[in-house]
């Protein structure tokens, strides 16, 4: 294993070949299951520090427990900003920083490892830290497609780690109390949830193929999926909008709302499906939908996810959110706040946020992620019950890739209320799973 490279020489030492198995093209296979100890403090190497990971950073630094042991990306960039970051959040220790999760995988110092990476890359990795003998926090979704999800499910009581989903708002105290407050009968049977996203996103437009740039990995970077040219218009965030890559609005934030409308109407798998919207806003390489409502029927419960990518006009005055209607009023959560309304519509509780932090559709207030963190932290060293366990979750998951489903197919889906799978139609099914890079197929 190389020495700790710090973030001044980290690009010379990648340049020379000293770190990085980008090069190969094949999956790495581990089937190591030694249940490596974890005494005070959780070591973690934390994949992918673009975007969101840049956060796992700032609250792993934070959280008691935990001891950053690895920074790692395929943008040589961004491992040289993580070490930054990482130093100028307190960590008593510098990580190491490599492009090669694999590295990582392999080694006794890592006890667990905390995924921001495109969702393509999800369960593939979870499922190969997994057979390493790793804890797994793993950014929702989760998985690219529902067979990952049942998968990953599969793995997660196989290999009996702890498997914590990044649906952080789960962790937020008002929002943890509005639930109660729901499951307590506030608004009587609570029947129906409306769950909804608004953004301005801009035009990608036309994407032209050239050189890979230095400083990128992209061998490693497509890692499962099929292999396809790099466009100027894909890096590092467009890649959510090409379903080759990503899974569109309602899986990137419609995951937290909707999981947030079967957990507050207290129901698991739907029995039916469906789906419409498009590409409207822009004429570009986008492929999934900018506008999309997508319907959901339980027994006796109803939940609509409306997505607007493009035009940011709220609902209720909340760009995003969920509201609960139920026999004797609604419940309105938005973010860490809530409010309540009789049939009158006269406001009978208003509950502030509990924290000071901004919290919009850029991403959750930093001061309460690290509850999340902690929780998943003590799940493995103090035993400690998981608020987000992936085995949950993924039901909230699969909401959102059965709307993609059936908007791809152009109708409505019957479901089996049991697990959530498709019934008699075979080819909205074979959106189920997907093609792989061969050699890199995700396999127990």
């Amino acid at each position: 294993m190389p020495k700790d490279v710090n973030r001044r020489n980290f690009i010379k030492t990648v340049a020379t070949g000293s770190l990085g198995l980008g090069v190969m093209s094949s999956a790495h296979s581990f089937n190591i299951l030694s249940q490596y100890p974890v005494q005070d403090k959780v070591r973690v190497a934390i994949m992918g520090v673009n975007g969101r990971g840049s956060q796992h950073i700032q609250a792993f630094a934070k959280v008691p427990n935990a001891e950053i042991s690895y920074i790692c990306d395929v943008d040589s960039r961004a491992v040289t900003n993580g070490l930054s970051l990482a130093e100028k959040s307190g960590v008593s220790k510098l990580p190491q920083g490599i492009s090669d999760f694999r590295r990582a995988l392999d080694h006794k110092n890592v006890d667990a490892i905390s995924i921001a990476l495109p969702d393509h890359w999800h369960t593939p990795m979870a499922l190969m830290a997994l057979k390493a003998g790793k804890h797994v926090y793993i950014e929702k979704p989760g998985s690219h497609n529902p067979a990952e999800g049942e998968l990953l499910s599969k793995a997660t009581s196989t290999y009996g780690k702890v498997v914590q989903m990044g649906n952080q708002r789960r962790s937020w105290p008002r929002v943890q109390e509005a639930i109660a407050e729901l499951h307590g009968g506030v608004i009587g049977n609570a029947y129906y949830a409306r769950a909804w996203y608004t953004n301005t996103r801009q035009s990608i437009g036309f994407g032209k193929e050239v050189p890979v740039p230095e400083w990128l990995d992209f061998e490693l970077w497509q890692g499962p999926a099929p292999r396809a040219a790099f466009k100027d218009n894909l890096i590092h965030y467009n890649w959510h909008w090409f379903w080759n890559w990503g899974t569109g609005e309602i899986v990137n934030n419609g995951v937290h709302f909707l999981d947030l409308a079967r957990w507050g109407l207290n129901v698991d798998y739907a029995k039916k499906a469906y789906s419409s919207g498009g590409r409207y806003h822009f004429k570009d390489d986008w492929q999934t939908p900018d506008t999309q409502t997508s319907s959901f029927d339980f027994e006796g419960k109803s939940i609509l996810w409306e997505g607007r990518s493009c035009n940011k006009r709220g609902i209720n005055d909340m760009g995003s959110g969920v509201s609960f209607h139920g026999e004797n009023g609604t419940l309105e959560l938005l973010d860490n706040s809530y409010k309540i309304y009789d049939n009158a519509n006269k406001l009978v509780k208003s509950a502030e946020p509990t924290s000071n932090t901004v919290v919009d559709q850029r991403g959750a207030g930093f001061d309460m992620d690290i509850a999340h963190f902690t929780n998943f932290t003590n799940a493995i060293t103090k035993g400690e019950q998981l608020i987000s366990p992936y085995q949950e979750i993924v039901k909230s998951v699969m909401l959102c890739h059965l709307g993609n489903i059936s908007y791809r197919t152009g109708r409505a889906l019957e479901l089996d209320n049991s697990n959530g799978r498709i019934k008699n139609d075979k080819e909205a099914m074979k959106l189920w799973s997907r093609e792989y890079e061969k050699g890199w197929e995700p396999k127990m």
